[in-house]
């Protein structure tokens, strides 16, 4: 586990890292644990990503769209998930693998695609007051306990279909649709069915949120010439990366910098330090 406070102008932000129990781990990349006083953005961009995200909040509701919830998953998607920030934040966010969902919560990803679903529903509603007071090395264990009996009975997808996805994400998603079906022995009709009734989204969408997710990484470390960031994520040139930033985040990669980038950027720093 790797805990670390920064402190930017007047805002101090804490975050806290840790990797799944081994049990847990091929269904959940990572836990981050975040806590921050005197936010000053109001409204949060959720991007697309790989991941089907479960985020539980210690302190108030997290609100989106005219909905709250104390605790929430949210299901593969392509466009930006707008998110009311309170001046007091503190909680735990789950990068949860899509292939995952089925065992974790009983539904595909397929079936929370582009939705937000209450954590409740999963049977687990009791977790932000579980968590509440515990420090965050007994937080992240008791996230291990409850998600590891869980996971005692995996549904696994079938292998072409886990390959696939292992090959595209990969990639980050710089492979065709053809190529990857020939790899796994399926047709690309085929592949795409299933692709979709699995993760809620064609293999297509994914690679294109696939590629997003890796241009905001490099924009992340500090890579400022769109141009030459553009040819290495897949992008046809600056003016293409300019627009799916504008179709996935809802403002350009400029507007994204200076709105969130000073936070993402100490999270990210902390991340390769872990």
């Amino acid at each position: 586990m790797s805990v670390v406070t920064i402190t930017l102008a007047f805002v101090s932000v804490t975050w806290a890292f840790h990797e799944p129990h081994p049990v847990v781990r091929p269904l959940v990349t990572r836990y981050v644990g975040y806590a921050q006083d005197d936010v000053t953005l109001a409204v949060h961009r959720g991007l697309p990503s790989r991941h089907v995200t479960l985020v539980i909040s210690l302190a108030g509701p997290v609100r989106m769209a005219g909905q709250s919830f104390q605790a929430l998953v949210g299901g593969l998607h392509t466009r930006a998930v707008l998110i009311r920030q309170d001046r007091v934040q503190e909680g735990v966010q789950l990068e949860l693998d899509p292939l995952g969902v089925r065992t974790l919560f009983g539904v595909t990803a397929a079936e929370l695609s582009g939705e937000v679903a209450d954590l409740a529903d999963f049977g687990l509603g009791s977790l932000p007051d579980r968590l509440r007071e515990l420090p965050w090395r007994e937080r992240f264990a008791l996230l291990d306990d409850v998600l590891a009996a869980r996971a005692v009975e995996p549904v696994v997808p079938p292998p072409e279909l886990g390959e696939a996805w292992r090959r595209l994400r990969g990639a980050d998603g710089q492979v065709r649709v053809a190529d990857l079906a020939d790899e796994v022995g399926w047709s690309r009709r085929h592949l795409g069915e299933r692709f979709r009734t699995e993760l809620g989204l064609a293999p297509k969408q994914a690679a294109r949120v696939l590629r997003f997710e890796r241009a905001g990484r490099l924009l992340r470390s500090g890579r400022t010439d769109l141009a030459a960031l553009a040819a290495e994520c897949g992008f046809y040139d600056q003016a293409h990366l300019t627009n799916e930033w504008g179709a996935l985040a809802g403002c350009t990669p400029g507007t994204w910098i200076a709105e969130e980038l000073p936070f993402l950027q100490d999270q990210e720093a902390e991340v390769a330090r872990s």
